[in-house]
């Protein structure tokens, strides 16, 4: 007996309904980006695993899906190599490829490679999927889809404010309540120093990104664990727990790092970025969050996270500023942006607070009901001027029971159904059957258009 088919953990099929959800929010995002002057690329779904590696942490390496090389990779192996088994050096020898963890990475080796062709600023966005090895949970997949925005070329501030409007923007429009977390790398690079810990800033931000998911305890059993201080540690804990406005915070920062002039240009970055949001005036909550950190390493200045606040999720989009990224692939000196959200996690949203408009769920509009040839190829006459007027409509293909093809329309929730007999073909017209109040009217084709337009 053949085994019951399956799908990878952490991956999912979609049915139609879902296609349709999905599709909303990749065309929302997307009319929200042009609106904002993006352009948009693609990139391969493999890249080599050279311009994977090291971009993301050690933890982020772990979480590769490295590919197999093709032919007879074990010839190049030696006996000693075999028997070592050891999982990374064995991958090295026969893994030249790998699944893109992300699309800023990508699109950094895509800056550098094209950079000829590339008027900057460049202004791209992107929405493909990305892949993880990451233990499958609620709201975590291992593949899933990302749509990002970045601007390389240009150090202007003025970029993440933009930025801060899209993510508002785009969640106005999908009527979710959120909170936009913003900090600086800057102002964690002040902080380390500030505690005596300068050399740990990569195990000290890898740590406080996972106070909301592991708890204080936790994270300074971590911060203890990498050898940081007793001290440093108690230092640290009232800063990354300050409360207050976001004026507040920043006045605090201001005392707390003078010090530091990393951690000053820092609080003046995110002091910039506040002020100038808070004079357009954004729908959703805006905060200066300390324990945001985000463990990638390549972020260098602003940070971003946004939360839904009537949802049980994880960050639903994120970001920051890079500034050294290209350098990595020879391309030093080109400052980069952007934000990612999280698409898989805002269809999660969308569902559990009902959301979506109905009209970015229904499919087709309108069916004929098929009583036979000749009245079928009436029908596609009038399908015909229906759908060049932009109304979703179809004909059910076999002259089967009536019961058959009303059960189909239900099933897909189509609103109108169109009855064409013998009585209406002479005619020249059509019965419209509202599937909703059951009422039933002969109209002509043109009358039909109308009635489905408004």
């Amino acid at each position: 007996m053949a085994a019951n088919p399956s799908i990878p953990k952490g991956t999912r099929d979609f049915s139609p309904v879902e296609m349709a959800k999905r599709n909303y929010i990749f065309n929302t995002i997307r009319e929200v980006y042009h609106l904002y002057g993006f352009q948009q690329i693609e990139t391969p779904a493999m890249e080599m695993l050279s311009t994977l590696m090291g971009k993301y942490g050690e933890e982020g390496d772990k979480l590769l899906f490295k590919i197999q090389n093709s032919g007879d990779y074990f010839s190049k192996l030696t006996d000693e190599e075999l028997l070592s088994r050891d999982a990374a050096k064995l991958a090295s020898k026969f893994c030249e490829k790998g699944l893109r963890y992300d699309l800023t990475v990508p699109f950094a080796r895509y800056v550098v490679m094209h950079r000829d062709e590339i008027t900057f600023p460049f202004k791209r966005y992107q929405i493909q999927p990305v892949w993880r090895a990451d233990r499958p949970q609620k709201g975590r997949y291992r593949e899933f889809y990302q749509c990002d925005a970045d601007v390389v070329g240009s150090d202007s501030l003025f970029n993440e404010v933009e930025l801060m409007q899209i993510v508002d923007t785009v969640f106005t429009r999908f009527g979710i309540r959120v909170c936009i977390k913003i900090n600086n790398r800057k102002i964690l690079t002040g902080l380390a120093e500030v505690i005596g810990e300068s050399d740990k800033i990569v195990d000290i931000t890898v740590a406080i990104d996972k106070l909301d998911k592991i708890g204080l305890d936790n994270v300074n059993a971590e911060l203890k664990e990498k050898g940081i201080s007793d001290e440093a540690i108690a230092k640290l804990k009232p800063i990354i727990l300050l409360s207050g406005t976001n004026e507040d915070k920043i006045a605090t920062l201001k005392n707390v790092l003078s010090e530091s002039a990393t951690g000053l240009k820092g609080v003046e970055e995110s002091e910039f970025i506040l002020k100038s949001l808070a004079n357009i005036g954004l729908k959703n909550e805006l905060e200066l969050d300390l324990t945001l950190a985000r463990g990638l390493n390549y972020y260098t200045g602003a940070i971003f996270e946004v939360k839904a606040l009537d949802a049980e999720m994880g960050s639903i989009t994120g970001g920051g500023r890079y500034d050294n990224l290209t350098g990595v692939f020879g391309m030093s000196g080109v400052s980069g942006v952007g934000i990612s959200f999280g698409a898989d996690r805002i269809f999660d949203v969308l569902n559990q607070l009902d959301l979506y408009p109905k009209e970015a769920v229904n499919g087709t509009q309108l069916l004929f009901i098929n009583f036979g040839e000749r009245e079928a190829t009436f029908s596609m006459n009038v399908l015909a001027e229906v759908r060049f007027s932009g109304i979703r409509a179809e004909l059910y293909p076999d002259a089967a029971k009536m019961k058959k093809q009303m059960s189909y329309a239900n099933a897909k929730s189509i609103p109108f159904v169109a009855l064409v007999g013998e009585n209406e073909v002479n005619a020249g017209k059509v019965t419209l059957k509202n599937m909703e109040t059951g009422e039933q009217q002969l109209v002509s084709t043109e009358e039909l258009i109308a009635i489905l337009k408004n």
